[in-house]
């Protein structure tokens, strides 16, 4: 059954995408091309610069590589070496990860695709069977996690699937929770000490979100961490006396970061269900936050909410950076996150504790009107804050400063690269959202409000998609690249003092000087870009490599701008993977 709030058939195709079924095929291997690297914690820990052996490339989260061959000077020289398409359509946001040779690919519908990372042959390809009633609001992937002799997949419909790593063959899957109920996974996983990590998506059908662990050769749970408290943990006291916590949301939606020293792994939460807060008074702990997880048992280690009882769906559901920073002679072991709330959040990081440091606007932000010293609570503007039955205008929009895009951090310049979407407000009218059903949506806001909800200032005329580098040991920035329209891009950086990311609707991948923003080379792909961005070296060539691949909220962003200005802009959608070198 469909939810209420739907207005239209179109509304329901333009959000909630079906995914097609397929049969759970046979991997057709062309066999290994050498013997696979297995991957250990050692490497994990220390990852060899040849390589992009996770998420992030690294446990800290940084999306750097070290590899220098491709620089500021020779970059203009950088062509295509190979290109695949997936044969998939919607968003394509998944890295390239490489193991000496070996690459892996993730796409929508739960396909991994492994490839011979010099000439893009294929190796193998899984698919897993969606079930064909399965309905959600993210059709996408965002990675493996290897480990071992093994490729991990979180899936759509909840499970966690092992593979071969040289033949595909599955190995084993367990569900991590019942989709009919709305839990989906879009995460890559994360590995380390035995154990494959993933969280959950679906705030909003009204999940219980968490985080939970999986043995990694039996694929047996070890232990899971609800983002939600019960009556009786610590934080229920943030919810009201009732059963909200049941349907709190508190989605997990990108990877984790983690501390090998402490065993610690720190993730972003999102929003509490139902969007509206008059629904659910009270702060509504561990939603919109950073929690610190012990990877060894499933303890909460600390948490930090970067806005209390969220009303924007500003989803926090990016992972920090764990970044050591000078300030005032002390080096301060920091979580550093740019919130889709717009501020830029300074933390530090202890075996037991998250604290606040301080924090800043970097986008245009009309919410807040000031950030407690001590405890980093914000304050708000009452005229900005939606209810049910209210219409209300705030900036940044529903979809934020920064969204899922990944930052990234160059040791080298000593810069975090973020992704932003500045000068962009929106509109948003709470209704009742009834009694919660599951598998359906809970949200207190119309479908076709969402579609429509951007407002449009004088600057957003001017641009509105930016990269912004930052100095925080200064809290100044340092330089901004602007485009006119959105940016979803995810970056990457690396020792020959680059910057690479997508995420413009022109369809351009571009490359930028790492030291001042400038462009020194971008490439017209086949469709928007918006897959996580890595780079590997073979025989002493260095590769970049990125999905090509539009879809899911970037085309929702692009579709609400359709909506209000005179000119639409059509973004072909189709994946493709694209691989370069000198």
């Amino acid at each position: 059954m469909m939810n209420k709030t739907l207005s239209s058939l179109a509304l329901v195709n333009a959000l909630i995408v079906p995914l097609s079924v397929h049969a759970d095929d046979p991997p057709s291997s062309s066999g290994p091309l050498k013997a696979y690297s297995k991957v250990t914690d050692a490497r994990l820990t220390q990852p060899e610069p040849q390589n992009w052996l996770m998420y992030r490339a690294n446990y800290a989260s940084w999306g750097y590589s070290p590899l220098k061959q491709i620089t500021t000077e020779n970059v203009k020289n950088l062509k295509l070496a190979w290109s695949y398409s997936t044969g998939m359509t919607e968003g394509h946001q998944a890295p390239p990860v490489v193991n000496n040779g070996y690459m892996y690919v993730t796409t929508p519908n739960n396909q991994v695709i492994a490839f011979e990372a010099k000439s893009g042959k294929e190796l193998w390809r899984y698919k897993k069977t969606i079930p064909e009633e399965l309905q959600q609001l993210h059709p996408t992937n965002r990675g493996v996690a290897l480990y071992g002799d093994k490729v991990y997949i979180a899936t759509t419909d909840a499970f966690v699937v092992a593979l071969d790593a040289v033949t595909g063959k599955e190995v084993w899957k367990t569900a991590s929770a019942d989709w009919k109920q709305g839990y989906y996974s879009t995460l890559a996983p994360l590995a380390a000490e035995g154990k494959i990590m993933i969280g959950v998506s679906g705030g909003e059908y009204g999940i219980r979100g968490f985080v939970a662990a999986f043995d990694a050769e039996t694929g047996k749970e070890v232990w899971r961490r609800y983002t939600i408290p019960a009556p009786g943990e610590k934080g229920s006291e943030t919810w009201p006396k009732d059963d909200a916590w049941k349907t709190g949301g508190g989605p997990v939606w990108v990877t984790g970061s983690y501390d090998p020293e402490t065993k610690v792994s720190y993730w972003g939460v999102g929003n509490a269900a139902s969007w509206m807060p008059d629904t659910r008074k009270g702060d509504n702990l561990f939603s919109t936050s950073v929690i610190g997880i012990d990877i060894r048992s499933g303890e909460l280690k600390g948490f930090h909410q970067y806005h209390p009882n969220d009303a924007w769906d500003w989803d926090e559901v990016s992972a920090p950076l764990l970044i050591d920073i000078e300030r005032k002679g002390k080096k301060v072991k920091s979580l550093v996150h740019a919130g889709r709330n717009g501020y830029l959040w300074w933390l530090e990081r202890s075996p037991n504790k998250i604290d606040f440091v301080d924090a800043w606007p970097f986008v245009l932000q009309n919410v807040f009107t000031g950030i407690d010293k001590k405890t980093g609570r914000p304050s708000y503007d009452p005229a900005r804050i939606p209810q049910t039955g209210k219409t209300v205008n705030f900036c940044p929009s529903l979809w934020g400063g920064k969204d899922w895009p990944p930052e990234a951090y160059n040791p080298q310049t000593g810069l975090l690269y973020i992704p932003a979407n500045n000068n962009l407000c929106a509109e948003i009218t709470g209704i009742p959202t009834g009694k919660h059903k599951p598998g359906e949506l809970y949200i207190g806001v119309g479908l076709d409000n969402i579609l429509t909800h951007v407002r449009l200032t004088d600057e957003s005329r001017k641009h509105i998609g930016e990269v912004q580098a930052w100095d925080m040991a200064t809290g100044k920035k340092v330089w901004t690249q602007t485009f006119p329209a959105m940016n979803w891009g995810p970056l990457l950086t690396t020792g020959g003092n680059l910057v690479f990311g997508g995420g413009t609707n022109d369809r351009k991948f571009r490359a930028f000087d790492a030291r001042n923003g400038k462009v020194l080379w971008e490439f017209a792909a086949n469709s928007g870009v918006i897959g996580v961005p890595s780079t590997f070296e073979i025989d002493g060539e260095q590769y970049i490599a990125v999905q090509a691949g539009w879809g899911v909220d970037a085309q929702r962003m692009q579709g609400a701008f359709d909506a209000v200005m005179p000119q639409k802009t059509p973004v072909p959608q189709g994946g493709v993977i694209h691989v370069f070198k000198l």
